[in-house]
């Protein structure tokens, strides 16, 4: 594919979003509220059909492209599972970066009320742009979405997507491949570890799904044997079950972006 078809694929997405992505992510209070309960209650949140099919298609298309990422990652050389992915680079192409800046701008009244909840003194701003200059400024210059193909036997170990001090507590996965028809298995997991207890949960979703999960951590108002009511933090990782046929692309929205070439700024990508 030539360089002007990559760039027509890119225009036609983010015309294709216009009415789908962006309006969606923007509008429909009712389901941002219920999204919002559902992470305060199990850390994460399913939000349907946020891409079309025929767009799921087109994001997926661009995997073999190198023009539009910035390193490839096989995740059996780091002891990170099996399979791989690959991070964009800047610019982003624009249903990404529409995408982007509209879930953001939904997510961090979120991220602010749990960062109240559980005692940590950061706030994040109201638009991501503000955001991402908090984390160039201080080193972490390098573009976190990406996209990750899976094929039958792979998987990804359970993880945390940190990469530098500056954390945004929430990030978006949407399913760009159709179960039962573009693959089986790859189920979605998240696991949870408080100071008492811990549980696995499988997150069902279809094609052009997405997740809203906790990077981290998130608070857990609880009630103590006495009665009284409390905030505890809980440890969240999240990971892909093994693919048993077929192949599965997601898409990956993290909000803030990497610290370069640092082996301890992420548990995903290696320097």
């Amino acid at each position: 594919m030539a360089d002007v078809e990559l760039a027509a694929l890119r225009n036609r997405a983010t015309s294709c979003a216009t009415g789908c992505a962006t309006n969606w992510a923007t509008s429909g209070d009712a389901i941002w509220a219920d999204a919002a309960e559902s992470l305060d209650r199990y850390g994460n949140a399913v939000l349907p059909s946020v891409l079309r099919a025929k767009q799921c298609e087109q994001l997926a298309a661009l995997y073999p492209r190198d023009d539009c990422f910035r390193s490839r990652i096989v995740m059996a050389r780091h002891n990170f599972g099996r399979g791989e992915y690959k991070y964009f680079a800047y610019p982003l192409p624009p249903l990404l970066e529409r995408l982007r800046h509209a879930l953001y701008r939904r997510l961090a009244p979120v991220a602010n009320r749990w960062n109240r909840q559980m005692g940590i003194d950061v706030q994040y701003p109201d638009e991501l742009e503000a955001f991402l200059a908090r984390c160039h400024a201080a080193g972490q210059t390098r573009p976190t979405p990406l996209m990750l193909r899976y094929r039958e036997g792979d998987y990804n170990c359970l993880h945390q997507d940190l990469y530098g001090d500056h954390v945004f507590p929430l990030q978006v996965a949407i399913l760009l491949s159709a179960p039962g028809t573009d693959f089986t298995g790859g189920e979605f997991v998240m696991t949870e570890t408080g100071s008492r207890d811990q549980h696995a949960d499988v997150v069902a979703l279809e094609q052009g799904d997405a997740v809203v999960f906790a990077v981290n951590q998130r608070p857990d108002m609880t009630v103590n044997p006495r009665g009284r009511a409390g905030v505890r933090r809980v440890a969240m990782r999240h990971g892909v079950s093994v693919v048993r046929s077929g192949t599965r692309h997601t898409l990956g929205l993290i909000f803030h972006d990497a610290r370069a070439a640092s082996a301890s700024a992420s548990v995903l990508e290696p320097a």
